[in-house]
């Protein structure tokens, strides 16, 4: 009686998920999902007749059944061997190719040729930037076309390509619209790619997928898809909301908190996201950057050598240019030793040492 309750218990529960990974609402995503169920299949291929075949072998062959085949010296079947060894083979080269395949043409940092199938993207459309910080615990989305920002709230016009610059301002995190695309990293003084296409008008959740702290589980945002006409007058509302993000705002904003409401700033500060990504928002500060490449032309200098070179001994100094050499001579060597090191100073102790070699041993 349990059991039936459980299953349907667990059937409510199931029924109020939204299984948005499987169905998106951007093409890429959508084409994520197709890589996914193309790769599950194909393992299906071979777990479900294993699985078929362990039951049947079992209820074949169990003790009871007196009628099965009883082979006990069989070790050995090619057509047997054949099938167990080509099938999972053919189902590996199958699954490699649609994956590298299916990599390389999604690869986060690689611009989209399409907006959806058979829909390619038309000569001369731009695609909209968005500059993304991961805060601690919220989201920073700058628009550089239009000079605004927002806070915990990202929007897009439909079948328009979307170009992301993500990085965040001290731990890792990752930024997540399953709706639109793949996840993909956001790290400090790192800038990472993403670029992606709504099909969709519609209200979608974003959220970090790597776990960044204690306020992780309510660093989440919204995503509009929106019409060429919904997303001119959202912008106009972002452009009226008033308020600059200069650099001492944006350093009170970093700060961390939990649960930020939406915010907007009509105005950004040019090179914001350059100097977040460098951690140099804090005026005076270095950009990294600019120390790397500071470390890069002091490592290309060459050393200069103070004390010039060390003479070898015994060897001859070699004219300067416009000075005769002086006249070649026999080369005094009366002060060196046979390799052509000088010979050490006499003392009285090393005197009476081979005055006593030079003595005839009895």
């Amino acid at each position: 009686m349990m059991r039936p309750i459980m299953i349907l218990a667990t059937s409510f529960l199931l029924g109020g998920c939204n299984m948005v990974v499987l169905n998106p609402a951007g093409d890429v995503a959508a084409q994520q999902r197709d890589l996914l169920v193309i790769a599950t299949v194909l393992m299906l291929l071979i777990i479900i007749p294993v699985i078929a075949l362990v039951a049947l072998f079992a209820w074949r062959y169990r003790a009871s059944n007196k009628d099965a085949n009883y082979q006990p010296n069989w070790d050995h079947s090619t057509q047997l061997e054949l099938l167990i060894w080509a099938a999972p083979l053919l189902i590996i080269i199958c699954l490699g190719a649609v994956t590298w395949v299916g990599t390389h043409l999604l690869d986060p940092y690689r611009p989209i040729e399409r907006t959806a199938s058979g829909r390619p993207i038309a000569p001369g459309v731009k695609p909209l930037e968005v500059e993304v910080v991961a805060l601690d615990w919220k989201w920073l989305f700058i628009y550089p076309e239009y000079g605004f920002a927002t806070v915990n709230e990202l929007a897009a016009p439909v079948d328009r390509p979307i170009a992301f610059k993500i990085t965040a301002s001290s731990v890792m995190n990752a930024f997540y619209v399953p709706a639109l695309a793949g996840m993909i990293y956001a790290m400090p003084s790192m800038e990472t790619r993403l670029h992606a296409v709504i099909n969709k008008p519609g209200k979608y959740t974003g959220m970090s997928a790597n776990y960044s702290g204690a306020g992780f589980s309510g660093m989440n945002f919204h995503f509009y898809g929106m019409s060429d006409k919904d997303f001119a007058g959202w912008v106009a509302r972002n452009k009226a909301a008033g308020g600059n993000l200069d650099r001492a705002t944006y350093l009170q904003l970093e700060r961390p908190s939990e649960h930020v409401p939406v915010q907007r700033f009509a105005a950004v500060e040019p090179g914001l996201f350059h100097a977040a990504v460098n951690f140099c928002v804090k005026p005076g500060t270095v950009c990294t950057d600019a120390m790397m490449r500071q470390d890069a032309a002091r490592d290309t200098q060459p050393t200069p050598n103070e004390h010039g070179p060390m003479p070898m001994p015994g060897a001859r100094p070699m004219p300067m240019p416009g000075h005769s050499p002086a006249p070649a001579g026999k080369p005094d060597t009366a002060g060196l030793t046979g390799a052509g090191l000088p010979r050490p100073a006499s003392t009285p102790a090393s005197v009476a040492l081979a005055a006593s070699a030079s003595q005839p041993r009895l």
